[in-house]
Parts: structure tokens; sequence; C-alpha cells
């Protein structure tokens, strides 16, 4: 996969810095387009997350979230119970 997780964020903050253009600022409309992929890509991304929990798969990687050995501890956090 050509994408990860950073180059999402990458792009994000190109937006951002797009909107702040005072001299060629980024259409709004454009902008929220952006935002409303982003969304969904970090949904899937969350999706994801909840299959390697689901399959105990700590230490496993995809192509999207790439994942760093760290000592013995869980690479991922436990699932949240309830509502922040």
């Amino acid at each position: 996969m050509k994408n990860k997780i950073e180059d999402l964020r990458d792009h994000l903050f190109e937006v951002i810095e797009a909107l702040k253009d005072k001299d060629d600022p980024m259409d709004l409309e454009r902008a929220k387009t952006v935002s409303t992929v982003a969304q969904t890509i970090i949904n899937s991304a969350k999706v994801e997350i909840d299959a390697m929990r689901a399959l105990d798969a700590n230490g496993l990687a995809t192509d999207f979230i790439p994942v760093e050995k760290r000592g013995v501890s869980p690479l991922l956090p436990p699932p949240r119970r309830g509502r922040d």
C-alpha cells in the first residue's frame, strides 16, 4: 500500500496550511470534501484496529497502520469500556 496513516496526517496539515493562506486560501467546499474523505479513512482504520484486537493480533501491522515492536507490553491498548 502506498499511503500510510502518517501520509493522511501530512495531507490534513497541508489542508490547514492552505486554508490559512491569506493570498490564495483553499476553497471551503474542497476542504470539507477532504475532511469527509479523511474521516472515512480514519473510520476504516478504526475497524482495522478493532479487527486486530478481536483476532488478538498484537504485533501484527497492516499496510495502513504500521506497528513497531516495543518490549513485551501490548501494542494495542485494550478496548474502552463505556463512554468518555
